[in-house]
């Protein structure tokens, strides 16, 4: 079996996204692989197609061989983009030789280690009682697990929005910690007195803060037994974990934006994290990522991948499908896309009562209907921009 073609395919029902469709000399065999990249889609895109002449005439059963040779070939190597484009390479060739073998890939990477993967949802409003409300809704639907936020990321301490710098470029947001690090703590004994405590909730800070803030954050939140504080530093606040560590019992959860099994190897081997926050789809694909798990498990290090509605229906199916058969599972990130992305992608993932299973479809179970793809084009998107009050240039 060789390669014959690879499609890139740039898409926004909703939404962007980039799909992949690396086809064989097997009449009707090929695999759907994706590349999203929040605000970078075009970026990863260019990199499929300058990656793309060396898979034509390759075995597409060689999954791990072709896996180095994607991360090698530049000779500058890692990075969020390179990471993205070889994740959706990998994630065709397992749907390739799920369909192959007429399995599921869960099936492939070892078999199911639980009936179903718990997910988490997001409630949220512009006060107290309205993040309480959306929380007893997601509760009411089945969810154990459940993140809260006040507002956007930064909550009170975000202040306001300056005004695009041009046109078709993203307002600025301002702000600072203090009001934000005031609000957190009042809105978890708020939720604890009005839900109980049997539900499990936490927060994402967004790596919003200093290490001595966040420090004193996870601190104040120990007595509200959180799930745990998601993204609390950067990574490149590394060495100040344990600063982090030392102050408080919170769990601790990390990985959204990390990118190899090198940055998270330091984490674990540490015991700096409890949660592990990477996905397939940012860390070179289930090859990779399943590699980092096999990693995290001495360490007692759990899974919480990332999964919000830029990780797309095939990077969702590759996350479930891995998420089902670690034993060091934790939970599952569950966000819906919207509608116009069903109508362009079939076979996605479905939640129940906060559970979802993975499809039993061979291969990823996915599928991009192009004709409907091209009905939607890209459209110009960024991540968002923040500043201090003084004008500072802050991390989102």
């Amino acid at each position: 079996m060789r390669i014959t073609d690879v499609k890139v395919i740039v898409t926004c029902p909703g939404r962007n996204y980039v799909f992949l469709k690396i086809y064989t000399d097997v009449p009707g065999l090929y695999g759907v692989g994706e590349g999203t990249l929040n605000g970078s889609e075009p970026v990863v895109a260019e990199a499929l197609r300058h990656i793309a002449p060396l898979l034509i005439g390759r075995d597409p059963q060689r999954i791990e061989d072709i896996w180095h040779l994607v991360y090698r070939h530049a000779y500058w190597r890692g990075g969020p983009i390179f990471a993205a484009a070889q994740a959706a390479i990998d994630f065709a060739l397992w749907d390739i030789k799920g369909k192959q073998a007429n399995l599921p890939v869960y099936q492939l990477l070892g078999g199911k280690a639980r009936d179903s993967v718990m997910c988490y949802s997001h409630a949220f409003g512009k006060d107290v009682v309205e993040t309480e409300d959306s929380a007893r809704q997601l509760m009411e639907q089945g969810f154990k697990v459940v993140r809260c936020q006040v507002g956007v990321y930064g909550g009170a301490g975000v202040l306001g929005l300056n005004p695009p710098m041009s046109p078709g470029t993203p307002p600025e947001q301002i702000y600072e910690p203090t009001p934000y690090l005031l609000s957190v703590p009042a809105m978890f004994k708020h939720l604890r007195e009005k839900l109980g405590n049997e539900i499990e909730l936490f927060h994402d800070v967004h790596e919003q803060l200093s290490p001595i803030e966040a420090a004193r954050l996870a601190k104040e939140l120990e007595q509200y037994r959180l799930f745990f504080l998601e993204d609390p530093l950067m990574p490149e606040h590394r060495e100040s974990w344990p600063i982090l560590r030392a102050a408080s019992t919170t769990p601790l959860a990390i990985g959204e934006i990390i990118t190899s099994r090198w940055d998270c190897l330091p984490l674990f081997q540490n015991h700096w994290i409890d949660f592990i926050r990477i996905k397939p789809l940012h860390v070179g694909g289930l090859t990779e990522a399943r590699k980092i798990m096999i990693m995290a498990e001495p360490y007692n290090v759990r899974s919480a991948f990332h999964g919000a509605a830029d990780i797309g229906p095939v990077a969702q199916a590759a996350s479930v499908a891995l998420q089902s058969v670690i034993p060091n599972f934790g939970v599952q990130e569950w966000t819906r896309y919207p509608d116009a992305t069903y109508d362009v992608v079939s076979g996605t993932c479905e939640m129940k009562s906060g559970f979802i299973t993975p499809s039993e479809k061979p291969g990823l179970g996915i599928d991009i209907d192009e004709e409907k793809a091209a009905a939607y084009p890209y459209k110009q998107a960024w991540m968002p921009l923040v500043r201090r009050a003084d004008g500072t240039m802050h991390v989102y």
